[in-house]
């Protein structure tokens, strides 16, 4: 019997494909958005979405759904926005809404008892309250059991085509060591995946050219195009956002490499013009094909990041984006274009996901087990 994962927070689903990569079978999916709903569901056929908000979920209702019964579930993954910490900090107080979430995250953890949690959040959580908010979560899940420790992964250093950073919590109620995945590509390891292998077998597209399903304009010549494409003829959701006149003469003068501080200064928007040289170095960035991309975001806006095309006049399509983010071509996301940009910038990259993965299948095979007294 395959180990098992509920992913709460589960957007489109990169985590929990990156697990299921790995060996972990997904039984369900919570989440608020629908349309990253209409994609988890098209892309974990064997898994159920459940589209309500958490404090909504039941642990009735996800016994019902998973066929697991408290104990039984191997992996609780998802992590509530990193604002939700923000009640430990007295200042702050219970009134922040968003604090519900990691009450209810909390909720969930308590009923289902999982024997591993894995948490993922932003760089930001580390200064909320001068580090109170990590030591607020390590010591709210003591409280039922669970050891936990958190690392700070670089997805670059995983495969994935792109400088990401993201706090990784990993715990357990069983007594088994916790580890993180160790590095795979870096000095000394296999090279990073540049942008060129990524997305350099996507066809060309004009300034708000959508091409549909198409086929691909050359082989699958890098590891990474060949894990994307697996046996797809054709790809999806390569479609270029439309962007204004004054854009498309701006990104002319960009070279490579460059930024804003190439665009002519009659060209630049007016609050740039303001700006200091040494300010906002990614704004109006173009891409290099032997690099790696920036973080990708929820709106991969040319005028906020490196969103340009390394050849071509243009913005990103989604699935560059994607591609980046190290989703297969296989993960089709639904929705309007804004949706799907915000699917894929809100995910964990598959591949960070696999490795996470990995290694706790490693250490669930090899890690003495313990049970930790709840505080």
């Amino acid at each position: 019997m395959k180990p098992t994962a509920i992913d709460l927070f589960c957007g489109a689903g990169g985590l929990s494909a990156g697990l299921e990569m790995a060996g972990f079978e997904v039984r369900a999916g919570v989440d608020l958005f629908s349309a990253a709903g209409k994609t988890f569901e098209a892309t974990h056929s064997h898994a159920t979405f459940i589209e309500k908000p958490i404090e909504d979920v039941t642990i009735d209702e996800l016994i019902e759904k998973t066929g697991l019964q408290p104990g039984e579930l191997t992996v609780l993954a998802g992590g509530p926005p990193c604002q939700a910490y923000s009640v430990y900090n007295h200042k702050r107080g219970m009134q922040d809404e968003r604090a519900t979430l990691f009450i209810e995250y909390l909720r969930i953890v308590e009923g289902m008892q999982p024997e591993w949690i894995v948490m993922e959040n932003v760089m930001g959580i580390f200064s909320i309250g001068g580090g109170e908010a990590v030591r607020a979560i390590k010591s709210e899940l003591k409280k039922l059991g669970y050891e936990v420790q958190e690392k700070v992964l670089k997805a670059e250093e995983f495969g994935v085509p792109q400088e990401r950073r993201r706090v990784i919590f990993i715990g357990n109620r069983i007594g088994a060591p916790i580890e993180h995945p160790e590095p795979t590509h870096g000095e000394s390891l296999a090279p990073f995946t540049t942008i060129k292998d990524a997305i350099g077998d996507l066809p060309e597209l004009k300034n708000g050219q959508d091409l549909g399903v198409t086929s691909y304009s050359s082989k699958a010549n890098s590891e990474f195009r060949k894990y994307a494409r697996g046996k797809r003829k054709s790809v999806s959701n390569h479609g270029a956002p439309k962007l204004g006149k004054v854009n498309i003469e701006r990104m002319a003068h960009i070279p490579p490499g460059g930024s804003w501080r190439d665009i002519p200064f009659e060209l630049l928007p007016a609050g740039m013009k303001r700006a200091k040289r040494s300010d906002h170095t990614k704004r109006y960035g173009r891409m290099t094909w032997d690099g790696l991309s920036c973080t990708i975001l929820t709106k991969c806006d040319v005028h906020w990041g490196a969103y340009i095309h390394p050849e071509q006049d243009r913005a990103i399509s989604v699935r560059e984006a994607a591609r980046l983010q190290a989703f297969p071509d296989w993960f089709e996301f639904k929705g309007s274009k804004t949706e799907q940009y915000v699917q894929v910038g809100n995910a964990v990259p598959p591949l960070l996901g696999k490795a996470i993965g990995l290694k706790l299948l490693e250490t669930m095979t090899t890690g003495d087990k313990v049970p930790v007294a709840a505080e």
